[in-house]
């Protein structure tokens, strides 16, 4: 009777085992995205090693208990299983899977993911809206382009800008950190100088500004004096618009703008990865009947009150004071005329008067960006520097040239040009050096080249 019931316990035991051993192969051979601690329970041996710059071997080994299904990607070159183990990755969602055998040997090797900044602002571009739906005059607090940017017409076509608290508009190049403005209508990328280390958004940092305690122009009692360049010698008098908006002479400002950028980008190499675009200095004189100022002449010459084009845009008067905008500032990205569109070599669109293929901001683009109406305070938006910065915009001349700035609370203001004030460079980097950037344009991960 005993051997009886242990000869039935050995079969029944023996059915258990080899019916376990089929569970157990078929499990083995499941496609799987655990990771257990690199040794499976099914005696499958998995080591992950991810990409790592300091290590000797360029990875280093993982101990996480998951594949990683953000930021890398499967080195499927690199991977191998033995015993006919497969491999794959699904491009979509990064889930990887494993087809092994009993007693398979994996060794994955994960690379970081590049993302293409070319790809992230085709997405921006995709989801765009129109700047119609915007009342310009509201400060830019929040991120309004985090899903899509804006758009309107510049000179080459539409342009697509960024405004607002944004944080993935960061740029390194050159050695620099840069803050995107916005996408030109040719493809390439307008970028304003923000300092040799990143910055938050409403971080008041001088390094931010490339230059600092520079006037616009030592002499300014000139309505000429408005200008990028001007005609004749400092200190003589324009007696007509045309001889005032003659470009000969440089101000100040220009001169020491051009000597940084041929020490820090043409002398390291760069100048090449550069755009000749349009810096637009609109010195059109629109008359009172446009800027609603009494007191303006539209003259544009000599000690003549004038108001100038972007006045009339930004801002309206009454009197002898400048007041408030009324309604919203109708900010533009056009020149409107040919002789104000800086240029280097470009004399089909531009003036061919540039030295170097530098300029600032325009004040179109500060409300564009987010500053609100005149004498708005907005220390949330990108633009904000905590310190005073040049527009490359004239606001009027009364006594002296004033041009637009940003002040230290981010607000839009007008600025006498013998006041000492930062300078932040604007450039455009090509579209083809743009397709060659890698990054997620955070302040941690700015788009770069490879290099950087």
């Amino acid at each position: 009777m005993k051997s009886r019931k242990k000869k039935l316990l050995v079969a029944i035991i023996g059915i258990i085992l080899v019916f376990g051993s089929l569970i157990c192969n078929r499990i083995i051979k499941e496609e799987k995205s655990l990771l257990p601690n690199s040794h499976t329970s099914n005696n499958n041996i998995i080591a992950v090693y991810m990409e790592d710059a300091d290590s000797e071997t360029g990875y280093s080994k993982s101990d996480e208990t998951m594949f990683p299904s953000e930021g890398y990607i499967l080195n499927l070159e690199k991977s191998t299983c033995t015993n006919g183990g497969v491999l794959s990755q699904d491009s979509s969602t990064k889930k990887v899977s494993l087809s092994v055998g009993y007693k398979s040997n994996c060794s994955l090797y994960f690379d970081k993911e590049i993302s293409k900044a070319s790809d992230i602002l085709a997405g921006k571009i995709i989801n765009a809206k129109s700047s119609d739906t915007l009342n310009f005059g509201n400060a830019a607090t929040t991120d309004e382009t985090a899903d899509g940017l804006y758009f309107m017409e510049d000179d080459y076509g539409t342009s697509y800008y960024y405004r607002g608290a944004v944080e993935d508009n960061y740029v390194k190049f050159a050695g620099f950190y840069w803050r995107i403005i916005r996408v030109n209508g040719d493809g390439s990328l307008r970028i304003i100088y923000d300092g040799t280390n990143a910055h938050r958004n409403g971080e008041a940092n001088e390094d931010r500004l490339a230059l600092t305690n520079l006037d616009w122009n030592s002499i300014f009692n000139d309505a000429k004096y408005a200008g990028y360049m001007f005609e004749g010698s400092n200190g003589s008098a324009s007696m007509s618009k045309e001889q005032a908006q003659t470009n000969e002479t440089n101000t100040n400002i220009k001169t020491q703008l051009e000597n940084w950028y041929k020490t820090n980008i043409v002398d390291k190499g760069y100048d090449n990865y550069v755009s000749d675009n349009i810096f637009c200095n609109d010195r059109s004189t629109p008359g009172k009947s446009v800027t609603s100022w009494s007191s303006d002449t539209g003259l544009g010459y000599g000690i003549n009150v004038t108001g100038y084009g972007a006045l009339s845009r930004m801002m309206t008067g009454s009197g002898t004071a400048l007041l408030y905008a009324k309604g919203s500032p109708k900010p533009k990205f056009t020149c409107e005329n040919k002789n104000d569109a800086f240029t280097k070599s470009d004399t089909n669109k531009g003036n061919g008067k540039l030295e170097q293929k530098v300029g600032i901001i325009t004040a179109d683009e500060i409300v564009a960006g987010g500053s609100g109406q005149y004498i708005t305070a907005n220390s949330n938006y990108y633009l904000n520097k905590g310190f005073v910065f040049w527009s490359l915009s004239p606001a009027y001349f009364r006594g002296s040239a004033f041009m637009f700035a940003v002040t230290t609370d981010g607000a839009l203001i007008n600025n006498s040009i013998n006041n000492m004030s930062g300078v932040a460079p604007v450039i455009s980097l090509t579209s083809e050096f743009v397709n060659t950037l890698i990054g997620s344009g955070t302040m941690s991960n700015p788009f770069r080249d490879v290099e950087n």
